[in-house]
């Protein structure tokens, strides 16, 4: 078993400033882009089995979120261990298969020892399935260990301001299994897609490509307060519970068809 705690530059975290209640606050709003570090005081959790991974999203973590606080460990039981001495962590990024993990059966064990912080997994997995398993089963985002460096500063910049991320070029993968499964999978009737407005279309249509609300803002030209009151009335209108199952029943949908009314 192995634990460390690496700070990155700067000063040592100065009390956790994110619980998982579905309303992250995140410095992102200073951030002038993605690839530029700030000072966040973050403290996050790597837990994975590989060094050389370990220190490859350190580093990611490192020059992203610059002041953040590092904790590696390479099985779940420490892991385990770990979230019920520091019950302020801000992120947990969780190796599928590392150890004690036996699948999702992992993640399911660590969301029950610690609800109120989120964990995303990180993995070379890329089956679609597997991703949305993850998310059902309380993981706030999927990031594939193939992803290029700013993705996955992205990634973690987006689910540390709350939103749920998910690999977009696997998401949109296998329709044609959709269409086979349409029932199974519970697509949007085309009565539920005409009882939106045409905004709410264009910013469901952003969401299914896994936009954040402020990415949506920005390309749509809008305050992110809209972007926010647009998805509280998607999500009422279509009948969903949470922007995941929303997204994925609108994985099949063809806009074009229904903005050109």
């Amino acid at each position: 078993m192995l634990t460390t705690l690496t700070p990155t530059a700067n000063t040592a975290h100065a009390g956790s400033k994110n619980r998982y209640d579905g309303n992250l606050q995140t410095c992102e709003e200073t951030r002038p882009a993605v690839t530029d570090s700030v000072d966040c005081n973050y403290r996050i959790l790597i837990a994975d089995d590989h060094p050389l991974f370990r220190e490859a999203i350190s580093n990611v973590i490192a020059s992203g979120f610059e002041g953040s606080e590092i904790i590696e460990t390479e099985d779940l039981d420490s892991a385990l261990a770990i979230t019920r001495e520091q019950d302020d962590l801000d992120l947990i990024l969780l190796d599928l298969n590392m150890p004690g993990m036996h699948g999702l059966n992992g993640l399911i064990s660590l969301r029950n020892e610690a609800p109120t912080i989120p964990v995303v997994i990180v993995s070379a997995e890329e089956d679609k399935q597997v991703v949305l398993q993850a998310i059902t089963y309380g993981a706030v985002g999927f990031i594939t260990k193939s992803s290029p460096r700013e993705q996955m500063t992205d990634a973690i910049t987006q689910i540390l301001n709350g939103n749920v991320y998910l690999p977009s070029d696997i998401i949109r993968t296998g329709k044609e299994t959709q269409r086979r499964h349409r029932h199974e999978d519970n697509p949007i009737s085309p009565e539920l897609l005409n009882s939106l407005t045409r905004r709410q279309l264009l910013v469901l249509e952003r969401m299914s490509k896994g936009e954040s609300n402020k990415q949506i803002a920005y390309n749509l030209n809008i305050a992110e307060t809209t972007v926010k009151a647009h998805v509280s009335a998607i999500l009422r209108k279509l009948g969903v519970h949470n922007r995941v199952q929303a997204i994925l029943s609108a994985g099949d949908v063809d806009f074009s068809q229904y903005l050109k009314r």
